[in-house]
């Protein structure tokens, strides 16, 4: 019931998409181009923080610093993301909505969302301990474990995400 009202909801909408060339292509743009650089970040991110975890205090702390500077395109790319697969479902919410491949790749975002949470959160811990002068060790090697465990979960969801997508398109 809820799904028909959707769908009659956002018929002038099917319509519009279905009946030009421009708007597909926009909205089509517009999603890759955030998954480009909403993705590219997040892994290139992931990637140094991967490859800072041996290093010295001080890369360390620069490296907290680059991801609190990602954080704002990050959410930018995000929201532009979740807006644009929002108009791209509604151009057919009846096919999306009857596919396993819709709901698993919207589970992977919102494990994505989940996992930039905790990305989030501990490198803002990271960031308030390497602020005090005592610094508890055991404390910091295992928040910055954490840290490289959700840079490695980070890049698999973007990968696993990306795939869905393409077998959605391909597929659906």
């Amino acid at each position: 019931m809820v799904l028909q009202q959707l769908i009659a909801a956002f018929e002038p909408w099917k319509s519009a998409y279905s009946n030009s060339k421009l708007i597909p292509a926009a909205v089509t743009s517009v999603h890759l181009i955030a998954l480009l650089f909403g993705g590219g970040f997040a892994v290139a991110a992931d990637r140094a923080t991967l490859r800072v975890g041996r290093h010295g205090a001080a890369d360390r702390a620069t490296q907290l610093a680059e991801l609190r500077a990602v954080h704002k395109p990050l959410l930018f790319a995000l929201v532009a993301l979740f807006a644009s697969g929002v108009l791209l479902a509604a151009a057919d919410l009846e096919t999306f909505a009857a596919s396993p491949v819709f709901w698993v790749k919207l589970g992977l975002v919102m494990l994505l969302l989940v996992n930039g949470f905790v990305l989030e959160r501990t490198e803002s811990r990271l960031r308030g301990l390497s602020a005090r002068e005592i610094v508890p060790t055991g404390r910091v090697q295992s928040l910055w474990r954490r840290l490289r465990k959700s840079a490695v979960l980070s890049i698999v969801l973007w990968t696993a995400t990306l795939v869905a997508g393409t077998l959605l398109v391909n597929i659906s």
